[in-house]
């Protein structure tokens, strides 16, 4: 389509607005009530335009082909001029303070601050701890409004009063605190007057004062872009980046307004040494002595696997390389692991035997094109709400969704079929869905034949999985199940994401191995006919951990410890020996450490006694170990139980890259220095390796990827002088003159004979049921305004969002049980006690409770068992037996 705009000839595409042609020209109009993100409404007036010889608001109207549009001219200059006056003369003078879009439209316009005579007084709302509202400066633009429908998901806000009075406000009405908000800051992004600020951006701030940071956030694993804004050594405020590959603009909580902990006085700045008095500041060269002596004495007396590492999957791609360097090609041992262990390690095996990589098959802006979601033991909205609020938009936009949970989390709402099954019975509700699809013919049988094997045992077995026994199994009502097959069988381009619901079980990998058979069985892995098998990572750098080799059967980019051809290239580029078998798992390292095995225990970024499971018998293993080494933020849980304490940075003062959950290597900035003396980990580890009269090389972050790249083969196309180029690169990528792998598995799959692998699992019942001692089950997991221990949010506001951990109970139960809204209530399981606070609510069934673990005081994970996934030792944080204190007997 072609319009011509002052004279000007622009190609435009089919459904363009006579705004983008106004754009396409280079002309630039006032739009105060408009947003590229949002549903044009008209209403401002500001973008008035002639066409054909009508004048009409460039937003809102359709551009034609051949179409005359005419922006420079007196009349029209005069009537956008007016409709910005008028809209100024409603708001305070100081509406017109600073570079925001009022201010920048009223300069363009020739607006002055002497139109603005108006305020009414209508009075603020500062009772949020990221939003404040200034009700004087509203416009009623309503941007707000839709940013929070259209692109959040929320709903939280709306228009209220009358004519001149009409002001946005909270849906619920009260205060914004009390609101439905979850603090993603789009309102505020998105707000043209300053209406709607952040503390650390009031209105008037001018950006040429503030230095801008792009970074990747450091919580979740969606891997947002930000741009984060610091004055005089803080943060002002963090942005979304508007071009961020994975974000788009968009944000939630924690990485747009949780940056309040690097000002925490609780912040570690000096290192900490036990004494008989307990722990004391020392110095550096004191603590790296004393861990220098530690693992030299634990190593000549015991050998090298008497010493272990958990890495962090907080930490960047660099440090956790040169983490698992330091414990092979110094220590001499396996034994390093990290917290996908205790997560998605059923991700890496099921993913692995069933497409022969260990990541997610497409890419997000795929998944995105998918006329059916599959989302399955994962809650996006509150867990990683960027993706919550894009998927929302796909169903809104006509995507069908089905949501299989147990609890009825966020976009189960917004679902055609909902599946709650039992805790524990995941296996039998997707052979019961695959044995529809087989019944039904829902299959390809071109790509079955071709791309796939094991279909003739997988049949054998789903004829035992009618959807009347899966019933019966599960809880799921058999035509709810016939229902949801039918929704992914039918659907041109089915996708499945999931989450922890599947992977936390004692069959987690079978469990994500019969969901992989749902993709395999549509023929909608690898081609264009659908968008495989995602999981939603957790940490923001899970991903990344695994792929540098912080695991104990893996070197980096998942060559096998016990493949020579994997250990010889590593041997090459490192210049040494490398041990040849499997070192421990994290579970095996506390029993270790218990046994008197394991004599040194470094924990990078982890706070173990609060988020790992059985966590009594976690602390009697870090007290029976004679040197723990924790290197953190804060003096967490696991700290106060470490004989060394090292400060470390945080996300927003390190140089790297991060992974993100769809296999996104991202460049890490730092915003800012380390506090005190805190270190990166990544010096951290040289300073240590040092002080053990070794030199691991990689003097920067940019070295240690390179030589990565040289181990591992699949990442050495990527580099930080690449990505500060291109801004995100997926894995695989070979090569650096041609782009990374979106979507996997197109030509053939990455097993031995390039065939996807069917599974045939049988259900097997979880390590834990209900019974009369023990008559309700538990589910762990997160909740919006935290993020996994809490040592960083629980030091925001974010504490004013959510001040503590609760217990959610069905309300039968509450009656059952005599309890009510607010009461404290002990809960009791086989492994140990914790006190909580209930909170009444029918988004779980009855028989099942929900909590999170964000503040460690309440002990949550003394609850959780030692029972783990039979492959890969993940714990089973989603089915736990407990009573609650004076419970009666089942009847």
């Amino acid at each position: 389509m072609r319009v011509t705009v002052d004279g000007l000839l622009v190609d435009l595409p089919e459904d363009a607005t006579v705004l983008s042609a106004v754009r396409a020209a280079g002309l630039e109009l006032p739009t105060l009530c408009h947003d590229d993100r949002l549903t044009p409404v008209g209403s401002c007036r500001a973008c008035l335009v002639r066409v054909g010889g009508r004048v009409v608001a460039a937003c809102v109207t359709p551009a034609a082909d051949g179409a005359q549009v005419r922006v420079d001219e007196e009349d029209l200059r005069r009537l956008r001029h007016d409709a910005v006056e008028l809209i100024v003369s409603a708001l305070p003078p100081y509406a017109l303070d600073g570079d925001g879009e009022l201010a920048r439209v009223c300069r363009s316009s020739g607006v002055g601050p002497e139109s603005a005579g108006g305020g009414a007084g209508r009075g603020r709302d500062d009772s949020h701890p990221f939003v404040r509202l200034d009700r004087d400066l509203c416009i009623a633009c309503g941007r707000c409004v839709r940013m929070c429908a259209e692109v959040q998901g929320t709903f939280a806000l709306t228009l209220v009063g009358r004519g001149a009075e009409t002001v946005v406000a909270p849906g619920t009405g009260g205060p914004w605190a009390e609101s439905d908000c979850v603090a993603c800051g789009g309102c505020v992004d998105t707000c043209p007057t300053g209406a709607l600020t952040e503390p650390g951006l009031p209105i008037g701030t001018r950006r040429a004062s503030l230095t801008s940071t792009r970074t990747t956030c450091g919580y979740c694993g969606v891997g947002c872009a930000l741009d984060v804004l610091t004055r005089d050594g803080d943060v002002a405020a963090v942005r979304p980046a508007a071009d961020g590959p994975v974000n788009r603009g968009h944000a939630c909580v924690k990485g747009r307004f949780s940056h309040g902990f690097l000002r925490s006085p609780e912040r570690l700045t000096r290192p900490l040494l036990r004494r008989r008095s307990g722990l004391e500041p020392v110095s550096w060269g004191e603590a790296l002595d004393h861990i220098a002596r530690g693992l030299r004495a634990a190593v000549g007396e015991a050998g090298p696997d008497a010493v272990a590492a958990i890495s962090s999957a907080r930490a960047t791609n660099e440090e956790n390389y040169l983490i698992q360097k330091f414990m092979r090609a110094v220590i001499g041992t396996n034994n390093v692991d990290n917290c996908s262990r205790l997560c998605h390690s059923p991700s890496a095996a099921g993913l692995t035997a069933a497409f022969g990589l260990p990541g997610g098959t497409d890419g997000f802006e795929d998944v995105e094109r998918a006329d059916c979601l599959l989302v399955v033991g994962a809650n996006p909205v509150e867990a990683h709400p960027v993706v919550g609020a894009r998927l929302l938009q796909q169903v809104l936009k006509g995507a069908r969704l089905v949501v299989v949970d147990p609890r009825a989390v966020g976009l189960a709402g917004h679902a055609d079929v909902h599946l709650r099954p039992r805790p524990g019975t995941n296996v039998a509700v997707f052979n019961g869905l695959a044995h529809v699809l087989l019944a039904e013919n829902l299959i390809d049988e071109e790509f079955l034949r071709h791309r796939a094997d094991g279909l003739p045992a997988l049949a054998a077995l789903l004829d035992d999985y009618a959807p009347d026994r899966v019933s019966t199994i599960t809880g799921v009502p058999a035509p709810d199940l016939v229902a949801a097959a039918r929704l992914y069988g039918r659907a041109e381009r089915p996708a499945i994401v999931y989450g922890l619901g599947v992977t936390e079980h004692l069959h987690g990998t079978d469990g994500v191995r019969t969901l992989a058979n749902l993709a395999i069985l549509r023929g909608a892995v690898g081609t264009e006919r659908g968008f495989g098998v995602n999981p939603l990572r957790g940490q923001n750098n899970v991903q990344g951990a695994s792929d540098m080799g912080a695991l104990p059967d893996l070197l980096p980019g998942y060559g096998r410890v016990g493949d020579p051809v994997a250990r010889a290239r590593a041997e090459q580029v490192w210049g040494t020996r490398l041990p040849a078998h499997d070192g421990l798992r994290i579970a095996q390292m506390f029993a270790a450490a218990r046994s008197g095995d394991l004599r040194v225990l470094w924990v990078v970024g982890e706070d173990v006694c609060a988020t790992d499971p059985d966590a009594d018998r976690v602390v009697e293993a870090l007290e029976a170990c004679p040197l723990v080494i924790s290197q953190d933020l804060f003096l967490s849980e696991t700290a106060r139980h470490a004989d060394v304490v090292l400060p470390a940075a945080s996300w927003l003062e390190k140089d790297g890259t991060f992974v993100n959950f769809d296999r996104r290597f991202q460049r890490v900035r730092p915003a800012l220095a380390p506090p005190g003396e805190a270190r990166t980990d990544f010096a951290v580890v040289h300073a240590i390796a040092a002080a053990c009269g070794a030199d691991l090389g990689c003097p920067t972050p940019a070295a240690a990827l390179a030589e990565c790249g040289r181990v591992a083969p699949v990442f050495a196309g990527i580099s930080h002088q690449r990505l500060d180029r291109e801004g995100a690169i997926p894995w695989p990528c070979p090569d650096p003159g041609r782009p990374g792998q979106v979507k996997l598995h197109r030509d053939r799959f990455a097993t031995p004979d390039g065939l996807a692998h069917l599974a045939a699992r049988p259900y097997l019942p979880p390590g834990e049921s209900a019974d009369d001692d023990y008559p309700l089950i538990l589910i762990t997991g997160r909740r919006w305004a935290h993020y996994n221990s809490g040592n960083m949010t629980r030091r925001s506001g974010n504490i004013r969002l959510d001040a503590a951990d609760r217990l959610d109970i069905h309300p039968a139960d509450a009656a059952r049980h005599g309890v009510r809204d607010g009461d404290r209530v002990l809960v009791q399981s086989r492994h140990g006690r914790a006190t909580l606070p209930v909170r009444v609510t029918e988004e779980l069934l009855p028989g099942q409770l929900f909590c999170a673990f964000h503040f460690p005081s309440s002990r949550v994970n003394a609850l959780t068992s030692g029972h783990a996934d039979t492959v890969t030792s993940c714990p089973e944080y989603k089915v736990t037996a407990v009573r609650l204190r004076g419970s009666p007997p089942l009847s």
